[in-house]
């Protein structure tokens, strides 16, 4: 993406204007002309005296002083300027410049504008605003910055027509009242416009992502977890000495998904336990965390509380009988 030098000036008419763009849905984003964002002839354009030489429109020996009113009111000991009158194209695919005078113009591509900014020219009450670009161009065509050179280059619009008013009589003037300038937004000057047309066009042209640009240390796509690895198992890590879980992990958070459902629920809902069995010796044997001895029949039945008071509806058995005296009967 080298800018690149034309010999004839662009045709309005090879783009398409900001407007029409805006008012209606492209038939493609994809080829097309490329839309006007800023048009301006007879603008100036500055260049300090030493870089004379590095853009085709200013040749090695140009001596073009830079003219008023904007050339007159430079601050004292600034570098040695040269001026030449170009025409502005700025467009959605790059920076068009011609100057008709030398019958030549360059199109940049929007990386090469390495800053851009408005700058206000003269040291006295009148100020004049311009546009600043800081160009990074490379003579060879390589691509190593020290192959690189700058080229400073100051864009002053020309100021915007003033509207025509046809002349009338002090009868024919309608008594309007005079309407609020505090606090109402004032109209952009030329230099405004012409920065906020590069500014949106460079959004539109990115600089491009080059090889070797991204980080070496995000380069791997490896997960890396913490935490003490089990020496000779790759990816298991040691839990807690509480019996707790180890460092979070996929498949480690203890939480039953539909992936691992089948190893704590059978197919009626029952539940297994997973992998874990809890087997219980009948000579009283301590296995599996549980006591010794057998259980005997109605372990693990869960009885509800009008069951157990009221023997008569069955599953009971007259618990209360059993219990004893040692237990007061209940008052109501």
């Amino acid at each position: 993406m080298a800018p690149t030098t034309i010999r004839t000036p662009p045709a309005l008419t090879d783009f398409k204007p900001l407007e029409e763009h805006l008012q209606q849905t492209p038939e493609t984003f994809f080829g097309g002309k490329p839309v006007l964002y800023y048009h301006a002839t007879g603008a100036k354009a500055w260049i300090p005296k030493s870089q004379r030489g590095r853009l085709p429109f200013f040749p090695a020996d140009l001596e073009t002083e830079p003219t008023a009113p904007e050339g007159a009111d430079m601050s004292e000991g600034a570098e040695e300027t040269v001026e030449q009158r170009v025409d502005l194209y700025v467009n959605s695919q790059n920076l068009t410049i011609f100057s008709p005078s030398a019958e030549v113009g360059f199109e940049i591509p929007y990386p090469v504008i390495s800053i851009h900014a408005i700058k206000t020219i003269g040291t006295g009450e009148t100020k004049y605003p311009s546009v600043f670009l800081q160009l990074e161009l490379s003579p060879d065509g390589g691509a190593d910055d020290d192959d690189f050179e700058t080229v400073e280059l100051t864009l002053i619009p020309p100021p915007a027509p003033a509207a025509t008013v046809a002349p009338t009589t002090k009868a024919q003037q309608p008594e309007t009242e005079e309407e609020p300038t505090i606090g109402k937004k004032q109209p952009d000057n030329e230099a405004t416009k012409l920065f906020k047309a590069i500014s949106a066009c460079s959004d539109l042209n990115p600089d491009p992502v080059e090889e070797g640009d991204e980080d070496d240390e995000y380069d791997d796509d490896r997960i890396v977890f913490e935490g003490d690895a089990i020496e000779g198992f790759q990816g298991v890590f040691a839990g807690s000495n509480s019996g707790g879980l180890p460092p979070p992990m996929p498949g480690s958070s203890g939480w039953i998904t539909a992936e691992n459902v089948h190893e704590y629920f059978d197919e009626q809902g029952n539940w297994i336990g997973g992998d874990e069995e809890v087997e219980v010796d009948v000579e009283g044997e301590e296995e599996g965390g549980v006591n010794g001895g057998e259980l005997g029949d109605g372990a693990g039945t869960v009885r509800r509380r009008e069951v157990v008071e009221n023997p008569a509806g069955g599953g009971g058995g007259g618990e209360k009988e059993e219990q004893g005296e040692s237990k007061r009967a209940r008052l109501e």
